[in-house]
């Protein structure tokens, strides 16, 4: 196993260590699947090798008082403890794109939705716009930037699909917002920006709406019968964070993975290696084989790989069972067996888990603990037969009362 120790700045040696992040996975029993689970109905033999032959566990990733986002709960499973770091989500995804914010700058995630009319409000229809395209959806973005003004008191930046941000200069961050993902056929009226500082918002997404109606990328999206990217929506708000370096913090050098500009501004502010890869889209239709063949290369490079798949979480919050055990499938098979053989040839560690629940029922995330599988075994903790959320009443199972802390432990030799 030559290839089994990197030497490390400081001197000391270490094993690689690999995160296979499934965002979303965790459900709740389904009564179409006989009473299963997404993750107990999925054929996942990789993943089950891992609960089979590692240990398994489960830990709380979201942290009493905070909301079960990806960006608290990911924070932590790096091994940064959110209520010290965690500022917003916006602000995450700055980092990622390179926009730099002044200390009264405050970041906005921006989603193009799909709004729908009728007697009785308006309705929120879609909170991706028909995962909207990168390239229309640009455009669309771009349109907004020179209506408002690209140095005006709000700023627009393109992202990735419906993925979005808005700059406030001088801005407020004590709005209350809600996720779009979270109210899905709900009337919005109940859900617009409120607070002291919130009707300059309001009035920002009525403007933006005007321009997104009259845009060409819009009619003709109409004319396709595509869902319209018809207005804008805010949350997620925050000021630019600080983390201290991942290799100063905890002595590794890493590489991030993904396809949402999310988990690549975490990667940024720990100082991480951040990979763009080619037609990573964060839906089914990734490039499975481009970020499996990323990891295998940032492995020969770093301590601590981190590859994060989103398609789980956003079949979860379209609501199709069939896409979710699709993507589940798919993770197990393209993602964690590949990668499995990579870390046994450099004599490594590997842990699978979900950085919350996200149940299909409910097309939102949920506070409940996940499961987690270290393959392979740690001296204590007990094995299971498959990776699920059995593993939760597992009486041999490890138990992290916050994120963080699992992470220590992985990365402990």
């Amino acid at each position: 196993m030559e290839n089994m120790w990197v030497i490390r700045d400081n001197g000391r040696m270490g094993i690689k260590r690999i995160i296979l992040l499934g965002d979303g996975m965790p459900d709740e029993p389904i009564e179409s699947l006989g009473g299963k689970t997404p993750l107990m109905a999925a054929k996942t033999p990789n993943l089950d090798r891992m609960a089979r032959e590692g240990t398994v566990g489960y830990a709380k990733t979201t942290p009493d008082g905070y909301s079960p986002g990806s960006d608290v709960t990911n924070m932590g499973i790096l091994g940064y403890d959110p209520k010290k770091y965690y500022t917003g989500r916006a602000p995450l995804e700055a980092a990622s794109m390179g926009i730099k914010l002044s200390p009264t700058d405050v970041a906005y995630r921006c989603n193009l939705v799909t709004l729908a009319p009728n007697p009785e409000g308006v309705f929120m229809q879609d909170f991706s716009a028909g995962h909207i395209e990168s390239e229309p959806a640009a455009k669309l973005i771009h349109a907004l930037s020179e209506y408002f003004g690209a140095d005006g008191e709000f700023r627009f930046y393109p992202g990735v699909s419906y993925r979005h941000l808005m700059i406030w200069k001088n801005g407020a961050e004590d709005v209350k917002c809600t996720p779009p993902h979270d109210i899905t056929g709900e009337n919005i009226k109940d859900y617009l920006p409120q607070g002291e500082n919130a009707d300059k918002l309001r009035t920002l997404i009525g403007e933006a709406q005007m321009v997104l109606k009259k845009d060409p990328v819009n009619k003709a999206r109409k004319a396709e019968k595509k869902p319209e990217a018809n207005s804008i929506w805010l949350w997620g708000q925050g000021k630019a964070p600080s983390l201290p370096l991942l290799k100063d913090y905890r002595g590794l050098t890493g590489t991030m993975i993904s396809a949402v500009d999310l988990m690549k501004g975490i990667g940024v502010l720990a100082g991480m290696d951040v990979i763009n890869v080619q037609g990573a889209t964060g839906y089914i239709d990734t490039n499975y084989e481009g970020k499996k063949q990323a990891a295998i290369d940032a492995l020969g490079k770093h301590d601590l790989v981190y590859i994060h798949l989103e398609a789980p979480d956003e079949s979860s919050h379209s609501g199709s069972l069939e896409n979710k055990l699709k993507s589940i499938e798919d993770f197990d098979a393209k993602i964690v067996g590949p990668l499995l053989d990579e870390i046994k040839r450099l004599g490594g560690r590997a842990v699978a888990l979900s950085d919350h629940p996200c149940p299909l029922a409910k097309q939102t995330h949920t506070r409940g603990p996940v499961p987690f599988a270290i393959w392979p075994a740690l001296p204590e903790g007990g094995c299971a037969e498959a990776f699920d959320e059995n593993i939760i009443v597992n009486k041999d199972a490890l138990y992290f009362d916050e994120g963080y802390k699992l992470f220590e432990r992985f990365i402990k030799e």
